[in-house]
């Protein structure tokens, strides 16, 4: 069939040979193409919408790109759950250096432990992890990140202490020289008896509880007392009251010894003294009931109990020897 088209405005005139007439086609403008084309391009959006959601939702698939999401998700999980197996071991070798730093090497030479509080502080305060918190799903890797700060800090802690360690180490040998160790007395049998130890006691003065920071050697007045350690004279006092003539001798290491109700005082402070050295006489000052030697050992500030360094088993000669070798030293 062939067709003969007669232009008009709107429309169309084509000649149909068969039926020998004109026929009228209404015309296309390109406001329609454009229509048409438009509802095309949204229909097909419209249909990709339902079919993704009848894939989703009806049919319970997943989209690949959720697919590609997930599996990348799942490895990364899979580090981070391996990095914190890890750093369980670390956390375990890490626990163990700070027993034996604790319970060996800081023990060894006279220092104090570090508290669990300490070694175990975490991060309080306003929430540095807060940029962690988005999504929702982020507990694994701010729970690694935590343990990652803490762990640091548990490292640098332990890496302090060793190198506080090693400084002591260096002079292990000063050390051992002033470390309280010696008898403040000649420990003759029978010249003298131990009063009153360290801790609670009834005072004898005031007649309350009270705690007692040192050890009493009862004795007469005039017997000779010697530094327990090297060091330096740091106090010489003379009270009418408490102590009455005592003095005060800093061993460094963080020790420290205090002798007092003493009858005289034969060094001064700023004086070098040497295990042996001879400090006064034993006496009756200050608050006391009767002639005896008050001693006390203080570690890096606080009184500890003296009968854990006194060696009390020493023979007198052997004692003496000493005073007399330090005395020559010092002549």
């Amino acid at each position: 069939m062939d067709y003969i088209c007669v232009m008009s405005k709107n429309w169309k005139y084509r000649f149909n040979n068969d039926t020998l007439s004109y026929e009228m086609v209404r015309e296309r403008t390109a406001r329609r193409r454009v229509f048409k084309s438009i509802f095309l391009f949204l229909g097909s959006i419209a249909a990709t919408f339902l079919y993704a959601w009848i894939y989703t939702s009806v049919l319970g698939k997943e989209l690949p790109k959720t697919v590609i999401i997930k599996k990348n998700n799942a490895k990364w999980s899979s580090r981070v759950e391996m990095m914190n197996r890890q750093l369980d071991r670390y956390d375990e070798i890490l626990q163990a250096l700070s027993v034996r730093d604790n319970d060996i090497y800081r023990a060894v030479f006279g220092m104090y432990e570090i508290p669990a509080e300490v070694r175990n502080a975490g991060f309080g305060g306003v929430n540095r992890y807060s940029y962690l918190d988005y999504g929702g799903g982020s507990g694994l890797l701010k729970e690694t990140v935590v343990r990652l700060d803490v762990l640091t800090k548990k490292t640098y802690l332990q890496s302090k202490s060793f190198d506080e360690i090693a400084a002591v180490a260096k002079h292990s040998g000063d050390m051992v020289l002033c470390v309280p160790a010696l008898a403040p007395i000649c420990p003759i049998p029978g010249s003298y008896h131990i009063s009153s130890y360290y801790g609670r006691r009834t005072d004898p003065v005031y007649g309350r509880t009270a705690f007692h920071e040192g050890i009493d050697f009862a004795m007469p007045s005039g017997n000779g007392i010697y530094s327990t350690a090297d060091g330096v004279v740091e106090k010489v006092r003379h009270d009418f009251f408490g102590y009455g003539n005592s003095v005060v001798v800093d061993h460094g290491f963080g020790y420290k010894t205090r002798y007092a109700h003493m009858k005289s005082i034969s060094v001064h402070e700023g004086d070098i003294v040497k295990r042996g050295s001879f400090l006064g006489l034993s006496g009756n000052s200050g608050k006391s009931t009767g002639p005896h030697l008050h001693y006390e050992v203080i570690y890096k500030g606080r009184q500890v109990n003296p009968i854990n360094y006194l060696d009390l088993s020493m023979e007198p000669s052997e004692y003496m020897s000493l005073v007399d070798k330090v005395k020559s030293e010092h002549s």
